[in-house]
């Protein structure tokens, strides 16, 4: 079954990135929301399913999900309508490497209860 779910962060990447480089009249909102709240949101989800996928390999699952949330970044300066910033990227990939985190330590937890049984 997991193996079957090894899609599920890539297509959430790829998800982030059609919203973070299409125009930014295209770009989804939530209601109430910051933009702030939904860069950081995106990118917790997004580490916490590689960290998830790929938890033997969490040196490779950090640097995608931050790699991603720097390259996402600086291919903003590229289009017209998007900006680039580095408070921005900054906060995608401190979400994204905490999503990341919290997977591992919840596995780790996970291992130790189990081999106390």
């Amino acid at each position: 079954m997991i193996n079957n779910l090894r899609w599920a962060p890539w297509a959430a990447l790829a998800a982030i990135a059609v919203a973070t480089l299409s125009p930014i009249g295209l770009r989804p909102h939530v209601p109430g929301a910051s933009a702030d709240l939904e860069r950081m949101a995106a990118f917790v989800v997004v580490g916490l399913l590689f960290g998830s996928m790929y938890s033997r390999r969490l040196g490779f699952a950090l640097v995608v999900v931050v790699g991603g949330a720097m390259l996402l970044e600086i291919l903003q300066n590229v289009i017209p309508t998007r900006h680039g910033l580095v408070h921005d990227g900054a906060l995608k990939a401190i979400a994204g490497a905490a999503g990341v985190m919290i997977t591992s330590l919840s596995a780790r937890q996970i291992r130790a209860r189990n081999s106390d049984r």
